[in-house]
């Protein structure tokens, strides 16, 4: 077999995932963190201030990576939720899970950041602007599969309703991002590209970046971690669990 196909299929087993994630989670997390640590230092003391905005588009380096990621992670777990329900794979029904609260978060710290960010551009905190509306739909899709899935005690059951939720969801992605250009809006078009051009300074992009890898690698390992939580909760009952549990306590 395939080195790669191998590693995958050892991944789904239940007992290797657990050692993966406990592995990799804090690297995930501290490197997450070092990386956003840099960005924000950047943010804050290397790049000049806005010729239009002054200092306050600096939250922009908060922002920009929150929405993205707020959106990516929706995709993510509506792939996995996909996986699951198509090949009933049970850890893609775990991580599909564990990519809601965290895409929560992402989505409601863009939501406080551009309210942050419009006051002094807009003269509001809140607007019903396409762009921030449908954002705030996003926000309400991810509350909804969390609540779903803690609504249902089976949890697998739960999960694959949960994660219809998310497959259904997905289409309000392009909706969000094209809808700056489908409607009359408040809010900028884009000016920060990850592979076309970008409409900013260049000398102003560095800190972005470190934070776009940053709240990757945060990310990453909220995931790994939340994940193995609910994979230890499932599988509290066999051997390998109860064993881990033991060494833990």
């Amino acid at each position: 077999m395939n080195p790669v196909l191998r590693w995958f299929h050892q991944l789904g087993s239940p007992p290797y995932f657990d050692r993966f994630a406990a592995r990799w989670a804090p690297w995930a997390y501290g490197l997450g963190m070092l990386a956003m640590a840099w960005g924000i230092y950047g943010a804050l003391f290397q790049v000049p201030a806005d010729y239009q905005q002054g200092d306050s588009f600096r939250i922009l380096y908060i922002h920009v990576p929150c929405a993205w990621m707020s959106m990516a992670v929706f995709a993510l777990m509506a792939l996995y939720a996909a996986i699951a329900l198509v090949w009933r794979i049970k850890l893609c029904e775990i991580l599909a899970m564990a990519c809601a609260a965290p895409g929560a978060a992402f989505t409601a710290a863009t939501l406080a950041t551009g309210s942050i960010w419009g006051k002094p551009m807009w003269g509001t905190w809140w607007d019903w602007d396409p762009r921030l509306t449908t954002e705030l739909i996003l926000l309400f899709l991810y509350l909804g599969v969390i609540g779903l899935y803690h609504a249902i005690d089976d949890r697998r059951q739960a999960a694959r309703a949960a994660g219809l939720l998310a497959v259904v969801g997905v289409v309000l992605l392009p909706v969000i991002h094209y809808s700056v250009t489908w409607w009359n809006s408040l809010h900028q078009g884009q000016t920060i590209s990850l592979f076309g051009e970008s409409h900013m300074d260049p000398s102003m992009l560095p800190p972005l970046w470190w934070m776009v890898l940053g709240t990757h690698l945060w990310f990453v390992g909220s995931l790994l971690a939340r994940a193995r939580a609910d994979n230890l909760r499932r599988e509290a009952g066999k051997d390998w669990a109860a064993q881990v549990a033991g060494a833990g306590s």
